[in-house]
């Protein structure tokens, strides 16, 4: 398997993280964001937004973190990313969601150099925009967390799966601005409790290869 990935990128940290848990190497080839490498156009033959992580394997390129995820845990069933149950299964994916689809998206690279170059955004507005939606996010997981019985050391229950592997990198980008994680000690803990694992320390960002 190739997985080509940026080290600062969230979504490629998700798939990093899928791998380890599953105990799954693969060969990292690095793109630089900042630098355009992802618009050259042989990786645009595999990924024709432009976009990391992209996974090589068995001879098709997938694309989209969780797409790339979902796809390691139907493969390689052992340890499960989600529960069994079709109602806890929907309860951890609206949980990975949540940072999927609501906060990442808006607070990527692409959409802050956007708001540089087109609205002429200095740092502290980038860094209020940022904060911003994840404090929104944040807030709204750490009161679903909070009123389920299902949360245990992890999202849900004692082992991590789908839900933390997307959180974790989430919040890691929560310290590029600096936002305060006080009020959010489930999320917290649980940063914690994952962080002290193999998988996941060693899919962050600055022990990867490329990391600057």
């Amino acid at each position: 398997m190739k997985l080509h990935g940026y080290f600062r990128s969230s979504a490629a940290f998700r798939v990093r993280i899928a791998l380890n848990l599953k105990g799954l190497g693969a060969e990292s080839v690095p793109h630089h964001l900042r630098h355009g490498e992802q618009r050259a156009p042989e990786y645009l033959c595999l990924n024709p937004q432009g976009f990391v992580p992209a996974l090589e394997t068995g001879g098709a390129v997938l694309r989209q973190s969780l797409s790339i995820i979902e796809y390691l845990d139907e493969t390689r069933p052992t340890p499960p990313f989600l529960p069994a149950a079709p109602l806890d299964r929907a309860h951890v994916r609206s949980l990975a969601l949540v940072v999927a689809c609501d906060i990442h998206p808006i607070n990527n690279l692409r959409v802050l150099k956007y708001l540089r170059r087109e609205f002429g955004a200095d740092e502290t507005v980038i860094g209020a925009w940022y904060n911003h939606w994840i404090g929104e996010g944040f807030q709204a997981l750490e009161v679903i967390l909070q009123g389920d019985a299902r949360t245990g050391a992890f999202c849900y229950g004692d082992a991590p799966g789908l839900a933390d592997i997307c959180l974790i990198p989430q919040v890691v980008n929560a310290a590029n601005y600096k936002l305060d994680l006080t009020p959010y000690p489930l999320i917290s803990g649980i940063f914690d409790r994952c962080m002290a694992l193999p998988a996941f320390a060693g899919a962050h960002p600055s022990a990867q290869a490329d990391a600057e």
